[in-house]
């Protein structure tokens, strides 16, 4: 493979202008696409074999004009002090407000003075609006008319806030994205020293992302794709981008430092640094691709999106960035900023680098590192084993916020689980005695007790026997009735979450005794279901993408240790990443330092999405650092040396690669939205454990424990195994010159001494006498 890639990099060279063209011409055409063929997102997801999704497609079904997963707004209204609701003119008002707010996409509005959702002293009241699309697909004529109805009440003295998700709008991150691109010039610059080099990275990684976003853009005319589709393939592809070219940029400086001839240069970083890109990529691909065997359409969406931006910026570094040092060829080593020291990542000529006295300190101690490392990442997972998960409601949004105050003002006056009712469905079609059926459903979910504050059946008042007769009608054609059950606690609580099961539990009998079958929903039910369905894939998941992951590792450094090192190293990040964010956003624990200012359950997707980004990244580092290991190995260095000088080759660069990344997803954290906030403080705590415990700190350690048992094969794999020759062996054989010839490096008190071993860098069977 390092022959191959040579090759192109000389190719990309030679032909630097042909290559850029090209790179851009597709930018051009991905971003005309974007702007002419693009449509509308939709955030519809399916789960077949759902119990709450089932109710809705019943309902659906039977009456196409109810829309159960249409949007809703639930308007709540205040009193001025002094004064209640149900004074004449103040009554009025809310009247007028709920008129306003009708459109075309308006199915019903409920009126807080006819269904008693007024408090008991009239100061509260709060009313709902269904529509019959999702919020997401309704038009602006819909959305200005909710905003524009309160506006006289409001003027008259009235407090009126909206929550629900009708005025609910796509994420939007282009401040974070720019501090994330700010952040990561910062870093580059500090490491190379150079304005010139350090927009190397950038420049690549902006055209890469540029593409995938306007090709996923482009593709919503054709497939429906939802709107969060892209934020996952901006995090990952301005991340990667700029992480991958820093590697190959900083080999390539390297190389002419020590005096290769600049289209040499270009040719050997691409085929030795290029090969580490190749697989580091390969398994970010895998662990996003592998969301597609969830089942879950908006996961998978986002995965195989970001695994394209991913794909986009692997090849952008093999190819556009040997064309762009065809520009610059030598001038990589100037345009030195002067307060700035020339920095060299790889260049140990300048002394004993903080990499090589890492290496050393962590080498030389490395029972006692490798012990306190592993103890501290168990001490950080501990909060994993209190997670709880669930949808995110309207009690977790922005403090200040209107549909923060909305839900507030609602919970406080009429309790919490107002605002997430559950809706029981009992589906009559085949009961013998449809209303009976009914009534038994009420009188089971009646008899539980526990964190119930109302069960309220198809007709509130059986004395009302006007609508006694309307739903006996709607019973008939419909062939279904609904319960609605209010809950005490809020939707996102855990108690909620076990008045589900309960409530399934409790109506078992009465589809056994009547033949009707009966349906909790509702949309926090859907979270319940959506989030145990997760959790059952989630041992599928996990099989899949690490096995694929560890078969690609084993073949890329012929060992059988280093890979099932790295995997249990993935499991101590993943346990801290996700320890931290429980400690933070469901304790509470130093939440305001990330805008948080009310604790709640976790995503529900965030596990199994964590893990897969998370593994794609922790793979990165674990390739660029043992990469390099392999290649001190192979040349000759003896165990010990070869993790010593390949730690002080890569670590300088892995720094510099995690500080952007930590600095790209937290620049996420830093925003509004509440998904996309958890998911970049998760991400950056996770590559933080990774980079800088786990693979710089544990790895080196638990690698010299075993000395050249870590590169142990038996000897039928070794022969089964295909050659990928990811450490530049056959350059060699084509070009005369080692590739581990970086010129002549200074040695140092304390270092360790190479070893060759036999021929071409052949080492003993450690297992040998």
């Amino acid at each position: 493979m390092a022959w191959y890639l040579y090759r192109l990099g000389r190719w990309s060279f030679r032909h630097r202008k042909t290559v850029v063209a090209a790179w851009l011409a597709l930018l051009v055409l991905a971003g005309a696409g974007a702007a002419t063929l693009s449509g509308k997102t939709s955030d519809e997801f399916s789960l077949p074999g759902l119990e709450s999704t089932a109710a809705f497609e019943l309902i659906e079904q039977r009456t196409p004009e109810a829309a159960p997963d249409g949007a809703t707004a639930r308007i709540a209204f205040q009193a001025p002090e002094g004064q209640t609701l149900t004074e004449g003119r103040n009554k009025q008002l809310v009247t007028d407000t709920l008129a306003a707010v009708k459109s075309d996409s308006v199915v019903a509005t409920s009126d807080p003075f006819t269904t008693g959702t007024v408090s008991e002293d009239g100061t509260v009241a709060y009313a709902t609006v269904t529509y019959d699309k999702p919020s997401i697909e309704l038009k602006a004529a819909d959305r200005d008319a909710l905003e524009e109805a309160p506006r006289a009440a409001e003027n008259a003295g009235l407090t009126v806030h909206i929550g629900g998700d009708a005025l609910q709008e796509i994420p939007h991150t282009g401040a974070t994205e720019a501090m994330g691109i700010v952040i990561a010039l910062v870093v580059l610059v500090i490491t190379f020293g150079s304005l010139l080099v350090a927009g190397m990275p950038l420049l690549t990684a902006l055209i890469g992302v540029g593409i995938g976003i306007a090709g996923i853009t482009t593709l919503t005319g054709f497939i429906d794709l939802g709107s969060t589709t892209p934020i996952l393939a901006t995090m990952l592809g301005l991340a990667v981008g700029i992480d991958y070219a820093l590697f190959i940029v900083s080999r390539y400086r390297h190389e002419i430092h020590v005096g290769r001839d600049p289209e040499e240069a270009a040719a050997r970083s691409v085929g030795t640094a290029g090969s580490a890109v190749i697989f580091a990529g390969l398994t970010v691909v895998i662990a996003l691709a592998g969301l597609s065997v969830v089942n879950i359409s908006f996961l998978t969406e986002m995965g195989l999106a970001a695994a394209a931006t991913v794909a986009v910026a692997v090849l952008i570094a093999l190819t556009l960035l040997p064309a762009i040092f065809g520009f610059a060829k030598r001038r990589v080593l100037g345009g030195k900023i002067p307060f700035l020291k020339a920095r060299d990542p790889e260049d140990p000529a300048a002394g004993r680098t903080n990499g090589r006295r890492w290496a050393d300190l962590v080498t030389k101690h490395k029972v006692p590192v490798f012990v306190v490392g592993v103890a501290l990442a168990a001490i950080a997972s501990v909060p994993v084993a209190s997670m709880q998960l669930a949808l995110p409601d309207d009690g977790t949004a922005a403090e200040g916020s209107g549909p923060r105050e909305a839900y507030d003002l609602i919970a406080e006056n009429f309790g919490a689980g107002v605002n997430g009712p559950l809706l029981v469905i009992v589906d009559t079609k085949d009961a013998d005695d449809p209303q009976a059926a009914v009534d038994a459903t009420v009188e089971a979910v009646s008899g539980v007790e526990k964190d119930v504050s109302a069960v309220v059946p198809p007709v509130a008042d059986p004395q009302d026997q006007q609508a006694a007769d309307a739903f006996a009608k709607q019973l008939e054609d419909a062939q279904y009735a609904t319960v609605t059950i209010i809950p005490e606690s809020g939707p996102s609580d855990a108690e909620t979450q076990d008045l589900v099961h309960e409530l399934r539990d409790a109506v078992e009998g009465v589809e056994s005794d009547t033949g009707a079958t009966v349906y909790v929903s509702g949309q926090t039910a859907i979270g319940v279901d959506v989030a145990e369905e997760l959790a059952d894939a989630f041992p599928k998941y996990l099989l899949v993408v690490v096995g694929l992951a560890f078969v690609l590792l084993a073949l890329v450094f012929r060992s059988i240790l280093v890979p099932l090192k790295a995997v249990v190293g993935f499991l101590l990040t993943v346990g801290i990443s996700l320890g931290a964010t429980v400690a933070v956003f469901q304790w509470g624990w130093f939440a305001e330092l990330v805008g948080v200012d009310k604790a709640g359950p976790i995503l529900f997707m965030l596990p199994l999405l964590l893990t897969g980004i998370l593994f794609g990244l922790a793979m990165d580092y674990e390739v660029f650092l043992v990469s390099r290991m392999r290649e001190e190995y192979t040349h000759g260095r003896d165990a010990l040396g070869s993790v010593v000088h390949g730690f002080q080759h890569g670590a300088r660069v892995v720094t510099a690669a995690a500080a952007i990344m930590i600095g790209v997803f937290g620049s996420f954290a830093l925003g509004d939205d509440v998904i996309i906030k958890t998911i970049g403080f998760a991400l950056a705590i996770g590559i933080l454990a990774d980079a800088f415990l786990v693979r710089m700190t544990i790895v080196p350690a638990f690698m010299a424990l075993l000395g050249d048992r870590m590169w142990w094969l038996p000897r039928w794999l070794d022969k089964a195994m295909p050659n990928l020759d990811v450490e530049g062996e056959s350059l060699e054989k084509h070009t005369g010159v080692r590739t581990g010839d970086h010129g002549d490096e200074p040695k140092h008190a304390g270092e360790v001494e190479s070893t060759p071993i036999g021929a071409g860098g052949k080492h003993a069977d450690p297992d040998a006498g």
